[in-house]
This record gives structure tokens, C-alpha cells and sequence, in this order.
């Protein structure tokens, strides 16, 4: 697995913890990473994705529920909620990373840590996000 993939998980096992907490600290972030193998760089990312998650959460979560028509956020499994937020974050970010990548990645994140529904529900809310921002390629959005 790559850095970047495990920065992604680290993210979301950080975002659900402070959800459950409320502490969303650098410190305790650490705390909690020091519990699996990750580089460096994977650990920088995932802080890099968590402060800007949580910095944007709002903004985000309004993207998502306007997406997830039918849906309200709190219902909503909290892991699929943050993997959602995380790759919204990196296809608004700047740099943004390419639509494809994020909606790949967080399907791939999804599958591993989701339900067996996760990814096709990851999957469709990130195509409504990325379609209402104008983000997805004319090719691909038909």
C-alpha cells in the first residue's frame, strides 16, 4: 500500500475518532497513528487531510447533504460520512487532485473500512458532488 492510500486511512480512523471524542488535537492524533505502521509522509498527509476536513467541515458537510439527497448527515455512517469528506476535501483542495483519483481512492478506502454498500454509496454522492461543482470531465459526466 502506498503512503498516499495510508495517509487516507489514517485520516479516516483520526476523523472518526475525533467525531467519538471530540478531540481532534494534533496530540491525540499522533497518539492514535503511533498504533499502526505508517511513514512519515503517510502521517503528514493524513494531518494535512484532518485539519483541512475539519477547517472546511461545514462548507463540506453542505456539499455532501446536497448530494445525498434523501439523506441526512447524522443517519449516515460515520465512516462512510468522513471518507466522503476526505475526498471532497482533496477535489476542492489547492492543488486539487484530479476528480478520478479522489472518487477512486475513497471507493477503495470505503471498501476496506465501510459495509459492503459503502463503496457504491461513497461512489454515488462523490459523482453528485463532483457533477454539482462542475469538476467532472464533459466525457465523464454524460
Amino acid at each position: 500500500m502506498g503512503s498516499r492510500r495510508k495517509g487516507r486511512e489514517l485520516a479516516l480512523q483520526a476523523l472518526y475518532q475525533a467525531e467519538i471524542t471530540g478531540d481532534a488535537s494534533d496530540m491525540v492524533l499522533r497518539r492514535l497513528w503511533q498504533s499502526f505502521e505508517a511513514t512519515p509522509a503517510a502521517q503528514e498527509l493524513a494531518l494535512t487531510l484532518v485539519r483541512g476536513v475539519l477547517e472546511r467541515k461545514e462548507e463540506i458537510d453542505q456539499l455532501i447533504a446536497k448530494a445525498a439527497e434523501h439523506w441526512r448527515l447524522e443517519r449516515l455512517s460515520r465512516i462512510d460520512v468522513n471518507v466522503i469528506r476526505i475526498a471532497v476535501f482533496e477535489m476542492t483542495a489547492k492543488p486539487a487532485l484530479p476528480v478520478e483519483i479522489a472518487i477512486d481512492e475513497a471507493i477503495e478506502v470505503a471498501r476496506r473500512f465501510g459495509t459492503v454498500e459503502s463503496a457504491n454509496f461513497v461512489n454515488g454522492v462523490l459523482d453528485q458532488v463532483a457533477a454539482g461543482l462542475g469538476l467532472k470531465r464533459k466525457a465523464n459526466a454524460e
